[in-house]
């Protein structure tokens, strides 16, 4: 494992800048009744347009929310943003809960999983048809798991710092560079995330629809593995046979486009079976492995604000990389949120570790290594004496996390003597603790309250979706922020309406312009 080089943590020491991280959250949650079935409801007009609302859309399905920030120089005011969001919707879904799990349960058939609608604009019909193809190339059923997703970046100010200790200028092409270095690292230490933070070691048996899915069975109604930590990062959550083959290189730009390139322009015979426009109907956008960028499984995404009618690669080529996306964190049950302050000041530590070690390039064999330790750890995280492998050499994970653990410290150190708290490494001390006693884990805990209070999977999701909604209505929106959001969710529609009414070309011309990717060769 690379150390963290002394000129690295010299650059940011004492930077005031460090205070002012930049973060952002988005959670997805799956809309259930009363009984725990998925909600068979279309998106409440309260909750205003799915296509333009800044803070409210939905995932996959009609009933899967997606609750976004803004972008927050604390930890603090990210989540109260998020809470604000919550009691929002609350207050605007009748007597429906938030699923307080990432696994599903009681979902029903495929066909009886509503996908997502955004209008009649062509920008709308282009994210219908694209989950229309997801249906058809991985099945309904998986795209329903939920997640967290924390999207991080540094203030500009902080960059000349760190180019300075590296001997290089502080341009956008240097903060690209730094940005792919950062994602490199944080592919080969991910799986310390997914064994801290994950809160998936059992699935409800309704999840499960092959009988060879080497789970045991924990009670009548739950499967499991008894030292897993994420089933949703694992073989049972957003895996893809066809993309099984697809790398990926993250060693600049300039490689990332063109492998990204090639997966979404050439055709792939599977696809081409399934068919594009059938019937009259659209089945998904186009026949190439991935219909578009966001549909590349990846536990971390280099990002870049779009503008209208631009494509994701174009804007990261055209532009560079803005900031991080981070997908690979489980909603934690035992959380109103799913989140908290603590998980997101290690996030911070974490990714600024990722961002200023040493980060040779990455090669197709260390990235079978890679998802290797991570199915590792998803099946086996808590395992007594589990080894990952590194470089081609065994090491035990909680030898390899105790180092990981280090580093982080003393970035923390660096983040808390700005602050003059130390909540940053009070985090990290929190997350070395579950490596040395993994019972502290949220998995651990899920399993072990099973176990307690004698209840399924599926009861104890809806006890605890049933709590988070009862917390978010004793403590309601002030009517200031009420209004402030319902004028938003107004809007919202409005827009919608606007783009409904101002398309002037057929939805097959749009899609051929949409699909055109305008990268250099």
């Amino acid at each position: 494992m690379a150390e963290l080089p002394d000129s690295a943590l010299a650059a940011i020491r004492g930077r005031a800048e460090l205070g002012a991280l930049r973060r952002g959250i988005e959670k997805e949650s799956l809309r259930v009744t009363p009984a725990g079935v998925l909600a068979k409801t279309r998106h409440p007009v309260e909750l205003g347009s799915a296509l333009t609302h800044p803070h409210i859309t939905m995932d996959f399905s009609e009933a899967q929310l997606e609750l976004i920030t803004g972008v927050h120089p604390s930890a603090t005011a990210a989540l109260d943003e998020l809470a604000d969001v919550h009691r929002f919707v609350y207050a605007n879904v009748g007597d429906e809960l938030l699923w307080a799990a990432s696994m599903p349960c009681m979902i029903g058939r495929d066909e009886n999983i509503p996908i997502a609608q955004f209008g009649m604009s062509n920008a709308g019909i282009s994210k219908t048809v694209y989950r229309n193809g997801l249906s058809h190339r991985y099945g309904r059923l998986m795209q329903t798991i939920s997640g967290i997703h924390y999207n991080f970046s540094l203030p500009e100010t902080l960059w000349p710092a760190i180019a300075a200790s590296r001997n290089q200028a502080p341009d956008r092409d240097f903060v690209t560079r730094a940005y792919f270095g950062l994602i490199r690292n944080f592919r080969r230490y991910s799986w310390l995330l997914v064994y801290l933070f994950g809160a998936s070691p059992a699935v409800c048996r309704s999840f499960i629809r092959d009988t060879d899915s080497g789970l045991a069975q924990f009670d009548e109604g739950s499967l499991y593995l008894p030292h897993a930590t994420s089933l949703r990062m694992g073989r049972l959550g957003y895996q893809s046979d066809a993309q099984s083959s697809l790398h990926i290189s993250y060693n600049s730009l300039a490689e990332y486009a063109d492998t990204m390139f090639a997966a979404l322009t050439e055709s792939y015979p599977p696809y081409e079976a399934v068919g594009v426009k059938v019937g009259g109907g659209y089945r998904q956008l186009s026949t190439t492995l991935l219909q578009i960028e966001n549909e590349f499984y990846g536990a971390i995404r280099p990002k870049r604000r779009t503008e209208t009618g631009e494509r994701p690669l174009e804007a990261l080529y055209g532009r560079g990389v803005e900031y991080v996306e981070v997908r690979c964190l489980d909603l934690n049950p035992f959380l109103s949120l799913g989140i908290d302050a603590d998980i997101c000041r290690f996030l911070d530590v974490f990714l600024l570790l990722c961002l200023l070690m040493d980060s040779p390039p990455d090669s197709r064999a260390e990235s079978e290594s890679m998802v290797a330790n991570q199915l590792s750890v998803v099946a086996r995280g808590r395992e007594s004496g589990l080894e990952l492998n590194v470089d081609g050499v065994g090491i035990a994970l909680v030898a390899w996390a105790e180092r990981l653990l280090d580093q982080c410290a003393r970035i923390a150190a660096e983040v808390d003597a700005v602050s003059g708290v130390a909540d940053h490494a009070d985090a990290v001390d929190l997350q070395r603790r579950k490596v040395t006693e993994p019972d502290l884990t949220p998995s651990a805990r899920v399993l072990n309250a099973l176990r307690q209070q004698r209840v399924p999977f599926f009861r104890f999701a809806m006890n605890q979706s049933a709590a988070h909604r009862g917390y978010f209505e004793e403590r309601p929106l002030g009517p200031e922020r009420a209004k402030e959001l319902t004028a938003m969710s107004e809007e919202s529609l409005s827009r919608q309406a606007r783009m409904e009414n101002s398309d002037r070309e057929t939805f097959e011309a749009y899609l051929e312009r949409f699909l055109e990717l305008d990268i250099p060769r």
